[in-house]
């Protein structure tokens, strides 16, 4: 079964930092689009990070945290990065990868081209 997997969330203080991981089982991940996205509750999911395919492995950073992340691949561990800096009390979500399979257009970074997805990993900021 094709499946996501992410970790690395946790309980932090405003300022401070978090790395997520994103690992992919049973599929090759690099030779697909990744991105990153965050739910707060009631709110709908947003675009935080994306990256294309391993072929160019552009990026993609929306306005929700541009600045404060980066995402990253490590093609030897099937796993793609999200580190995330200067964390803010907004910035508390549920965090999610997801893989794109066709026709994304991972500029845009919009949930909605992104057909796999992880169970997701809760981020907490506060003091």
């Amino acid at each position: 079964q094709v499946q996501l997997v992410e970790s690395g969330g946790g309980l932090v203080q405003p300022g401070e930092s978090l790395k997520l991981s994103c690992v992919g089982s049973r599929f090759t991940l690099h030779i697909y689009p990744v991105g990153w996205f965050r739910q707060a509750p009631g709110k709908e999911r947003e675009g935080v990070s994306c990256i294309s395919s391993h072929i160019d492995n552009k990026t993609s950073y929306p306005d929700s945290m541009r600045g404060r992340v980066t995402i990253s691949r490590d093609q030897s561990k099937n796993t793609v990065y999200l580190q995330m800096n200067n964390l803010k009390p907004e910035d508390t979500a549920v965090y999610y990868c997801a893989m794109g399979m066709f026709g994304v257009n991972y500029s845009s970074c919009s949930p909605d081209q992104y057909d796999i997805w992880g169970q997701g990993t809760q981020v907490t900021v506060s003091s």
